[in-house]
């Protein structure tokens, strides 16, 4: 999905639980969360790769009506989706960060393969997961807060 994202040239940032396992967690995740730029143009770019996947509202009864476009997005901050290529989550403001722009300027440069691409950094997810107050996320900070202090004695 990735990838997708990238060769649409979605501006984007990686969050979540694929962040987090690229920062080192051994959490199972079974989504990517993304922050996307909610520029008008990026939402287009966004919607079009999401309707070649056939995405579609995750936990909805197939068959309703749902139209997935740009005013969609626009009213949607945060959307859950399922698709041809997996679960996606998609939203343009992160809990305990912000909107896009400080998701960005809280993130740092990753890759995988030959793709490169931004994810969220450790510490603003942190900020995130204590921010959501989820149980899921709460239990993720204690593996989250330990990779941090073994960074800092690696001097990271």
């Amino acid at each position: 999905m990735i990838r997708g994202l990238a060769i649409h040239d979605v501006e984007f940032v990686v969050i979540g639980g694929v962040a987090a396992n690229l920062l080192g967690s051994a959490r199972i995740t079974n989504d990517l969360d993304v922050c996307y730029n909610p520029s008008d143009v990026n939402r287009v770019r966004l919607v079009d790769v999401l309707t070649t996947w056939r995405a579609y509202l995750r936990g909805v009864e197939p068959g309703l009506p749902f139209t997935l476009d740009a005013h969609t997005l626009r009213n949607a901050p945060v959307m859950t989706l399922i698709g041809t290529e997996g679960w996606i989550d998609v939203m343009d403001r992160v809990a305990g960060i912000g909107e896009y722009d400080k998701v960005l300027a809280s993130s740092i440069p990753a890759s995988w393969e030959d793709l490169h691409f931004r994810m969220i950094s450790l510490d603003a997810l942190i900020a995130a997961k204590r921010a959501a107050g989820r149980r899921k996320d709460r239990e993720a900070l204690l593996e989250l807060e330990a990779l941090r202090e073994e960074r800092r004695k690696r001097g990271l």
